[in-house]
C-alpha cells in the first residue's frame, strides 16, 4: 500500500483500434489514489509521442517527490536512453517489470481492462478525432473525478484525497 502521494507512478502503453487504423494511448497513474495524472493518445509509437509525452502531463499534474519509484514494462519508450535519462534528471528510482510478466504492472493493466470493458469493446468502430473525444472523456470526467475505485473503499478520487486532505487546492 501506498500511503503517500508521488511516492509510486505506474505506467503502460496499450492500442486502440479505430476505423482509421491504431492509436495508442499511455498512461501513468499515481498508486497512491489510483489518479491518471499523465497520459498521451498519438498516432504513432515513438518515444516522444509517448511516454515523454504522458511524463510531461504528469511532472504538470503532480511535484515530483524525493525518491519517487516509476514502474512501467520493458517496451522500448521506457528503456531507451531518452526517456531514462528524463526520468533520472528527475531523481526518479527505475523499476522494470520482469521479462514478460503483466503481473508486475497490474494496476495499469487493469485500469486498461476497465477503459476497455467500459468504453471500447462492444462499440462499433469509431474515427480516430471521435475516439479522442471518448478517450478524454473517460480519463479526465469519468475515470479522474467520477468513477468509484475499489482500491479507495469505493469511493472517488476527489472523496479519497477530501478525506485524507491530501490536495485541497488543486483539481
Amino acid at each position: 500500500m501506498v500511503t503517500n502521494p508521488s511516492r509510486v507512478w505506474v505506467s503502460d502503453i496499450t492500442y486502440i483500434q479505430t476505423k482509421e487504423g491504431f492509436l495508442y494511448l499511455t498512461t501513468i497513474i499515481d498508486l497512491y489514489d489510483r489518479k491518471m495524472i499523465g497520459w498521451s493518445l498519438s498516432n504513432g509509437m515513438n518515444t516522444e509521442e509517448t511516454t515523454l509525452a504522458a511524463w510531461k502531463m504528469a511532472i504538470r499534474n503532480r511535484n515530483v517527490q524525493k525518491e519517487l519509484i516509476f514502474h512501467s514494462d520493458r517496451g522500448v519508450q521506457y528503456a531507451n536512453k531518452k526517456f531514462a535519462n528524463t526520468i533520472e534528471s528527475y531523481g526518479v528510482i527505475r523499476s522494470m517489470s520482469r521479462k514478460g510478466n503483466c503481473w508486475d504492472n497490474a494496476v495499469a493493466e487493469s485500469f486498461f481492462k476497465s477503459l476497455k470493458t467500459e468504453l471500447i469493446y462492444g462499440n462499433k468502430l469509431i474515427d480516430k478525432e471521435q475516439m479522442e473525444l471518448e478517450i478524454f472523456e473517460y480519463i479526465e470526467i469519468w475515470y479522474n473525478k467520477k468513477r468509484r475505485h475499489g482500491a479507495l473503499n469505493y469511493k472517488t478520487i476527489e472523496e479519497f484525497n477530501n478525506q485524507n486532505n491530501i490536495y485541497k487546492n488543486v483539481a
